[in-house]
């Protein structure tokens, strides 16, 4: 007769034996869709894929890199300071100018960044008679969507932090400009970080999109090098690379600046 001490030591190593299945199913999963796309492969085709060319045009990829990490760093700088000035003007009792708010967020947030670069770049000029060149308009362009989407993120910070700071502020006699520059944004800013890094690695990858104006950032040189060279798969190739390894770095710095924040809350 099994006794009840013999059942459930049973259970418990049935039971983690189903946990230790549970996590090795992915890997597993992944193992054979790898070995699968490997039986699939043509390797005759990719041994003759030749990178060489990677190499050849080393200056020109990366300045097209740079042109990327510039306008992207520079027009999420702009649509940050944006963004504060219009979460501040959010909080205003005066309802006219939320509204005015709320439709400039609303309006950008929905019309596609392509549809924002070609209307700037060649209905603008139209409109107001001023002539940008296509890196301008590209940056007005990913600023202003950015500076909606920031706008959003950083309201949402500030609607975070507990009324006892706002009110503590107040006693303690803080000015205005003191109470949000030292005490409401710092903390807004910790909040704020995940989304800020999410918004900021989809428009470091959504800055492909300019290439359709020709604005010289990372794509556009790859497509002018595999125009060139008749060598699309090489050179989009290591475009993805590169993309893919400034994202998940700035995926990682993102999370170790979390965990900083959090271990300095603590």
């Amino acid at each position: 007769m099994v006794s009840d001490k013999g059942i459930a030591r049973r259970g418990t190593s049935g039971l983690a034996a189903g946990a230790a299945f549970a996590r090795s199913l992915p890997i597993i999963i992944g193992l054979g869709l790898v070995a699968w796309l490997a039986w699939g492969v043509n390797w005759s085709f990719v041994s003759n894929l030749d990178f060489t060319v990677i190499y050849k045009y080393r200056v020109a990829l990366f300045e097209g890199l740079v042109n990327t990490v510039w306008i992207t760093f520079a027009s999420l700088l702009l649509g940050l300071i944006l963004a504060i000035i219009f979460a501040l003007l959010a909080n205003v009792r005066y309802a006219p100018l939320r509204w005015i708010i709320v439709f400039y967020v609303e309006v950008l947030r929905d019309v596609p960044l392509v549809v924002a670069l070609f209307w700037i770049h060649f209905a603008l000029p139209v409109v107001t008679g001023i002539s940008t060149s296509v890196f301008e308009s590209g940056f007005i362009a990913m600023a202003l969507q950015s500076s909606a989407y920031l706008t959003d993120a950083v309201r949402a910070g500030v609607q975070a932090i507990p009324k006892g700071q706002w009110d503590a502020a107040d006693a303690l006699g803080f000015t205005t400009a003191r109470k949000w520059l030292d005490i409401i944004l710092p903390q807004a800013f910790r909040i704020i970080i995940p989304p800020l890094a999410n918004i900021a690695l989809g428009y470091f990858k959504a800055s492909s999109v300019l290439a359709l104006l020709s604005v010289g950032e990372l794509t556009t040189v790859a497509t002018r090098i595999s125009n060139y060279t008749f060598k699309p798969i090489e050179t989009f190739t290591f475009v993805a690379f590169v993309y893919l390894v400034l994202g998940y770095s700035l995926s990682w710095l993102t999370f170790r600046l979390e965990n900083l924040f959090e271990t300095k809350r603590i």
